[in-house]
C-alpha cells in the first residue's frame, strides 16, 4: 500500500529544518520505502512542510518511519497525517 504522509512546519522553524536535514535525506535513503519525497514551499519558495509517499505493508510500518524521521525527532512539525493513498497517474 501506499501512504502520503503531509507535514506542516511549526513557524519560525527553518533553521530546524536546515540543521536536520542531511539527516532526514539519510532516513529517506537507508529506508528503502520511499517512493517520492519533497518539502512543501511557501510562496516566496521557503521550505514549509514535506509530502513524502511511502511504500508499505501496513500503515503502522507508515508511523514508524515517520516516527523515527529525524525532522519528527527534533520537533520541527507542527501537524503530520498519513493517509493511505492510490497511485493514478504518473
Amino acid at each position: 500500500m501506499r501512504v502520503a504522509l503531509m507535514a506542516q512546519d511549526k513557524p519560525g522553524a527553518l533553521q530546524t529544518r536546515l540543521d536536520n536535514r542531511a539527516a532526514h535525506l539519510a532516513h529517506i535513503e537507508a529506508s528503502g520505502i520511499v517512493e517520492m519525497a519533497g518539502p512543501l514551499l511557501t510562496p516566496e519558495g521557503q521550505m514549509c512542510g514535506s509530502l513524502i509517499v511511502l511504500s508499505v505493508d501496513a500503515m503502522e510500518q507508515a508511523q514508524a518511519w515517520a516516527d523515527a524521521d529525524p525532522y519528527a525527532k527534533a520537533g520541527l512539525f507542527q501537524s503530520v497525517t498519513l493517509t493511505e493513498w492510490k497511485k493514478v497517474v504518473g
